[in-house]
């Protein structure tokens, strides 16, 4: 905001410089901690290390606050800029108040749904998410992987960069063998008509369980597997046909929350090729392979790396009957993704926490065999969602929790939380309320918590309007919008930003925390951090709610009303920008 002042600061510094002999180092500048007004900084200690290296006999600390000293009398007219000050090496530079709020507020609204967003990196990022498997309910576990996800994706892409929304659900392995049992000895020709997720983790459960109860049915379970591995074209058809059903139950799923792919891989795409894979890991000495013993396929990572402690430990990357393990086909799935992508420069896998030890031998795995797409690849890793009543997720005894289930549940509450809010809402509008509003209600406790901290869901918070929950910063971004509509003008349409001489403290907070925002949008993605921006949201609508009771607007005088006025209107944009980034809808009724 201040780039223009910036450069001509720089310009004088290295004029001066330049002048008097001294070897000026690269300037870095940072914000000033916020204390009642906002600035820059920058040090001189690498300059003054510079000039030691040199023979100087010079203590660093004491020249590069002479230096600092010196610089500051070049820089007393720079405009926009308050003070100047030089203090222990570092030269602090203070904005003019006025001035910065002008244009942080002009900023925002000059730049609408852009504000915050970065300038392109012009570099490509995979991000994989979601994974569910085929053939089995898609239930409350899956929530947070698929919602983070998303949130990464959105982040990234604002932060600058160009993203590639990848998924790869489990489409092969017993628990589809169970299925395709299950079906064809009980519901042979049944197709499922709504709720497919539902009808599918139905016929799972089912299966596991008779077979449970039945350890005879082991034999057609083995004869159905042998079946599918030479690929007989019955078993096939009915695989493709029955994934299709999967499929489209999970898009069902993805709609309801707002989430889409760009791509899609399969498990049963990686099989071959990452057992090809195995096979020459062994024959370049970098496996063992046991199966001559009745042993797996294994890789003794820290062996081979001649390491003296146990860091990677073995990873087995093949059975001892020469079926495939996650680590097979993921170590094929990695060299796909940039097959498909060579530009690639980032793979990220947002799989939970207990996954870490796998893709951290997967990715060192491949860096040992020479691919030097590992170094691209990262995990970021989360805990999972717990419901009250220590509510147990398992696809086989069926007492999952369903996805479209908690939706429902969520739309419902919130629709009953509309009504009392404001039973002035037509039919339409309740109707969109509730859908963003329990949206909004599912998905911010998930992106408001660390990733890897445990996450126990709680209507009565995630539905609290005055606290820190979705709708309390939906809440506000109604509030912005219902005063610009009592206003009846637009904020564009109003002279630019002219603040009084002296701002209330309820604006200056709120004028902060704005101006914060494009920095947070970084951080948030060179960390993967979606709490960043459900902590930001938070603050400018808590400090939005303190300039609502501390400063009229409307009944304002003319001046501060329409510099007031243009505020708010910045303060609606930013708040549905940093919703939007969560997944987020932010609705001008409530």
């Amino acid at each position: 905001m201040f780039e223009t002042e910036q450069n001509a600061i720089e310009t004088r510094i290295q004029a001066f410089c330049k002048e008097n002999d001294i070897p000026l180092a690269a300037l870095e500048w940072k914000p000033l901690p916020f204390s009642g007004e906002w600035g820059m900084s920058t040090s001189f200690f690498s300059t003054a290390a510079a000039e030691s290296r040199l023979g100087k006999k010079i203590g660093v600390a004491t020249r590069a606050q002479e230096i600092a000293s010196q610089v500051k009398a070049q820089l007393s007219d720079v405009p926009g800029i308050r003070r100047v000050e030089a203090v222990m090496g570092y030269l602090n530079l203070y904005y003019d108040t006025q001035e910065f709020t002008r244009r942080v507020v002009d900023s925002v609204l000059d730049k609408k749904d852009r504000f915050g967003s970065g300038p392109a990196t012009g570099q490509l990022v995979m991000i994989e998410f979601s994974q569910p498997n085929t053939h089995k309910a898609f239930h409350v576990g899956h929530l947070r992987g698929t919602i983070l996800g998303d949130a990464l994706c959105r982040i990234l892409e604002f932060a600058g960069n160009d993203i590639v929304r990848a998924n790869y659900p489990g489409d092969m392995g017993m628990h589809v063998i169970k299925w395709l049992w299950g079906y064809l000895k009980f519901h042979n020709g049944e197709e499922p008509a709504t709720d497919i997720t539902r009808w599918m983790g139905e016929v799972y459960a089912e299966a596991a369980h008779r077979i449970e109860q039945d350890p005879t049915f082991e034999a057609e379970l083995r004869a159905l597997y042998a079946r599918w591995d030479q690929r007989d074209p019955e078993i096939v058809a009915l695989w493709e046909r029955t994934r299709a059903w999967s499929m489209e139950g999970f898009r069902q799923i993805y709609a309801a929350l707002d989430v889409r792919f760009d791509v899609y891989y399969f498990n049963s795409q990686e099989e071959k090729p990452g057992k090809e894979m195995v096979e020459d890991l062994v024959r370049r000495g970098i496996a063992t392979d046991d199966r001559p013993n009745g042993g797996a396929v294994i890789v003794k990572i820290d062996e081979v790396l001649a390491l003296n402690k146990d860091q990677y430990r073995t990873a087995v990357v093949l059975r001892s009957d020469g079926t495939a393990l996650y680590a097979t086909e993921d170590l094929a799935l990695t060299l796909h993704k940039f097959r498909d992508y060579p530009h690639l420069a980032k793979s990220v896998y947002v799989v939970d926490v207990r996954q870490s030890l796998h893709f951290t031998q997967v990715f060192k795995i491949l860096e040992i065999a020479g691919y030097t797409q590992a170094q691209k690849c990262s995990h970021v890793p989360y805990e999972l969602v717990t419901l009250p009543g220590n509510v147990v997720v398992s696809s086989r005894e069926g007492t999952v929790v369903l996805l479209e289930d908690l939706l429902r549940e969520a739309t419902s509450r919130a629709r009953e939380e509309a009504k009392k809010k404001n039973p002035n809402l037509t039919a339409d509008q309740l109707d969109s309320v509730s859908k963003a509003v329990g949206l909004g209600a599912l998905k911010y406790p998930i992106l408001a918590r660390e990733n890897t901290k445990m996450v126990t869901f709680d209507w009565q918070t995630a539905l609290d309007f005055n606290g820190q929950a979705a709708p309390y910063i939906q809440y506000a971004h109604v509030r912005c919008n219902s005063i610009l509509k009592k206003a009846g003008v637009d904020p564009a349409n109003l002279p630019h930003s002219q603040f009084a001489n002296s701002l209330e403290p309820a604006e200056v907070e709120l004028i902060d925390w704005l101006s914060r925002f494009p920095a947070e949008v970084q951080r948030s993605a060179a960390e993967y951090k979606p709490l960043v921006i459900a902590s930001i949201a938070y603050d400018i609508a808590r400090a939005f709610a303190g300039f609502y009771d501390a400063c009229p607007v409307v009944q304002a005088a003319p001046d501060v009303r329409d510099a007031r006025l243009r505020l708010v209107a910045a303060v609606k944009i930013v708040l549905a920008n940093a919703l939007s980034l969560l997944g987020i809808t932010a609705p001008d009724v409530m």
